[in-house]
């Protein structure tokens, strides 16, 4: 390479990276539940539809108080009452409520109906009698007061799809709200609270992933080279890679979601892996006796065609997350891609600048390594003849272990499982779980069907009763609530405030008796009712029991509809924001299952065009499937769910893995097509590739357990899954791909490279 060439790539990598410090602080990190919606879904596009009708079913922030001497005395009561009425000034939200602000009907000694307070804190005295009554309230329990009444909430609704500025605001201002008072302590659930924590954990594992990625890499090189000039450029050509992409996202106003933590390690092992090959193969010909301008040219010949070939398949393995139906996961599957991509040009160019300024000398410290690794190599190379029938024994029964794992594998996931560990809002979330409703929405929309019949008539409430009574009967569901609430709210007022009259009156003639009284009481009907009166909402909780739980209740519920409820007068149909993220489950294994077909397809075609032969097809394909079949059943084995998270894995472990195979193969054609036989050029790969793939192999393993650092459950599953898998995908290349070699090929000479 020419002192020009030189200078010019260096000043063009000069100016892209002013411009990638630039436009990476523009990058801005989200969170939202709807971006896990799947896309082109009917049952999103009527949940859509259907809540035009009405408010979100997540647009709410509960707040739970605890008191010193619980909730039933009147100094707790007064600063919870406070801090409700001095939350309704918070902007976003938009009212609020709780067991101080609220009041039920009762009917009047001498006839007529009138309100009266929940808890009356301005009379200490009637708190004991209070706490009685409320406590075996089902209004109360498990939403405004906890199952233990020890804690009571308030309630905040805010605005629909509160966007992430605005949430950070809303926690802010709650957060110094509650610095005013001095409740024992406080637990908060709810869409905003869940975007403010999130996006924090994503910019923490962010920053976590890439300083102890970089010390990783850092003590990799020096036990490498042990020269500064070396270590110097493999960590700025790494690191350059690094913001190149980070540039690139920011440019391209892409945006950090819930995968984001995976790009910095992506990024470095990447990096390192093109960075080991080049350096190992320009150090051979230095020491071959090649001048510098020779053996950079042969480097980039010979390894920067083949690292072009393995960035191409990484990045189709990382594209076919493209056919996924989740947003996160396709934006996921093209930013890698697109980093894989930035991490080959840094290197093929910036890096092969560098390296051709200086002699072997002054890039590494020659040692007893050189000797160490011939050595292990050819023992590996012997290993792989000597043993071969034990090796294709030994990958029988393993793959038969396998696929017993596999057969293990779930999605029942669950939103604890997505969750910060040992963090606020995971304890907050568990506590909500244990002591009211929990946060999963549960809803059935309903639809009258007769023109002349509205949601108000008798016998439309008479079957939403019905359907409410059923849904009842599951334990997990809670908080159940509908239009008919009013109606046995009124029941109970007239009945004497007996718990036991909560129910719907018997006859329609009292059902319009109370109807008439209903607008007076009934302040929020018009959330679960449209202003055409001609659909409705019966809404719930259901507690986080997983997804696979879940649908088999639906499924359940949806059976008891068929049979037991009225179709020609109602439609219903369960919908919310629980039902469209759980049917993530079935579309991620359709969408993992096409998208690696479509990988395994167009790489087969690309082994094909590189080495003109079926039976290397194949040769190259068989170790690069183990793995993934080894991902799957580790799933099964360990019992991780299968969600949007872990369906990366597949993309990264047959991107990645394929890369070895690659680089031993080209070298292997090489060797062939300088004349070699079959064995010596399976001892030459072994020698000089082997080392390259073994070291890109430990930093690949090594590199991707730094997830076990995470707080986040799910990228510590990737991390340990990624790591095995491709620590067990080095050992199918230095073993299957010989084996195989020998076995189709035997002493032919000609495999028609």
């Amino acid at each position: 390479m020419s002192s020009f060439t030189r200078k010019i790539i260096l000043f063009v990598f000069a100016i892209l990276t002013a411009l990638s410090v630039f436009f990476a602080f523009q990058i801005q990190f989200t969170f939202d539940f709807e971006q896990f919606f799947p896309e082109n879904d009917p049952d999103l596009e009527y949940f859509l539809e259907f809540r035009k009708n009405f408010e979100d079913d997540d647009n709410f922030l509960m707040i739970a108080l605890e008191g010193e001497n619980g909730v039933f005395n009147a100094a707790f009561l007064d600063q919870m009452h406070d801090f409700t009425l001095q939350a309704r000034d918070i902007p976003s939200v938009n009212k609020t409520l709780s067991i101080t602000t609220l009041s039920f009907p009762i009917k009047l000694p001498f006839g007529g109906y009138s309100s009266i307070p929940v808890v009356r804190r301005d009379q200490p005295n009637k708190l004991a009698a209070d706490s009685i009554r409320v406590m075996k309230d089902e209004r109360l329990v498990n939403s405004l007061i906890s199952k233990d009444g020890k804690a009571a909430v308030v309630l905040l609704k805010v605005i629909d799809a509160i966007p992430q500025d605005k949430a950070e605001k809303l926690m802010a201002d709650v957060t110094m709200l509650l610095g005013k008072y001095d409740f024992k302590d406080n637990h908060i659930l709810g869409r905003a609270f869940f975007q403010k924590e999130m996006v924090a954990m994503q910019k923490r594992e962010v920053t976590v992933s890439t300083l102890i990625s970089g010390f990783l890499v850092s003590l990799v090189m020096f036990l490498i080279y042990r020269k500064t000039r070396g270590i110097l450029i493999a960590l700025v050509s790494i690191g350059l890679g690094m913001i190149l992409f980070l540039g690139l996202l920011g440019g391209t106003g892409r945006e950090m979601n819930a995968m984001s933590a995976l790009y910095p390690v992506l990024m470095v092992i990447v990096g390192t892996s093109d960075v080991i090959h080049i350096m190992t193969k320009y150090l051979d010909e230095l020491r071959k006796g090649k001048s510098k301008k020779e053996s950079i040219q042969i480097t980039i010949r010979e390894i920067g065609l083949a690292t072009l070939f393995t960035s191409v398949t990484t990045a189709i393995g990382f594209a076919t997350l493209l056919t996924s139906r989740i947003g996160p996961i396709k934006d996921f599957g093209l930013n890698a891609a697109a980093g894989v991509m930035v991490a080959y040009l840094t290197v093929i160019f910036f890096t092969t600048a560098l390296l051709s300024m200086y002699p072997a000398n002054m890039l590494v410290r020659e040692g007893r390594g050189v000797d160490f690794w011939n050595k292990w190599m050819t023992w590996a190379y012997e290993f792989s003849k000597q043993k071969r029938k034990q090796i294709i024994v030994g990958g029988v029964l393993a793959a038969a272990l396998c696929a017993l794992g596999i057969s293990k594998v779930t999605t029942n996931f669950r939103l604890e499982n997505n969750m910060p560990i040992g963090a606020k809002i995971t304890n907050d979330f568990n506590f909500f779980e244990q002591q009211f409703s929990g946060f999963r929405p549960f809803e059935v929309a309903v639809t009258v069907l007769p023109d002349s019949v509205t949601v108000d008539d008798f016998i439309v409430a008479q079957e939403l009763d019905k359907l409410e009574q059923y849904l009842g009967k599951y334990p997990e569901i809670e908080s159940i609530s509908s239009v008919t609430a009013i109606y046995k709210s009124l029941n109970r007022a007239s009945m004497g405030d007996k718990p036991a009259y909560y129910k719907m009156p018997t006859s329609e003639a009292k059902y319009k008796q109370y109807q008439r009284m209903a607008k007076r009481f009934a302040q929020s009907a018009d959330v679960l009712v449209s202003k055409d009166r001609k659909k409705a909402r019966v809404a719930a909780r259901i507690q986080d029991i997983g997804a696979d739980n879940i649908a088999v209740i639906s499924s359940e519920i949806d059976g008891w509809i068929a049979q037991n409820m009225d179709t020609t007068l109602l439609q219903l149909r369960q919908t919310g924001t629980g039902v469209i993220v759980d049917k993530n489950a079935k579309y991620i294994r359709n969408s993992l299952l096409s998208g690696l077909a479509i990988a395994i397809f167009i790489i087969s075609l690309l082994m094909a065009l590189l080495f003109r032969s079926l039976k290397m097809v194949i040769i190259s394909m068989i170790p690069n499937v183990f793995p993934l079949i080894l991902a799957g059943a580790l799933l099964g084995f360990l019992g991780i769910q299968l969600d949007a998270g872990i369906a990366v894995v597949f993309a990264v472990v047959f991107g990645i893995a394929v890369d070895d195979t690659i680089h031993f193969l080209s070298k292997y054609k090489i060797a062939r097509t300088k004349g070699a036989d079959i064995e010596e050029a399976l001892l030459s790969t072994f020698l000089e590739t082997g080392k390259a793939i073994c070291l890109t192999s430990i930093i690949l393993f090594f590199g991707f357990l730094v997830m076990l650092f995470s707080i986040h459950p799910p990228s510590i599953h990737v991390g340990l899954l990624i790591s095995l898998t491709l620590a067990s995908a080095v050992l199918a290349d230095m073993l299957f791909i010989p084996v195989l070699i020998r076995t189709f090929f035997g002493e032919q000479e000609d495999e028609k490279l």
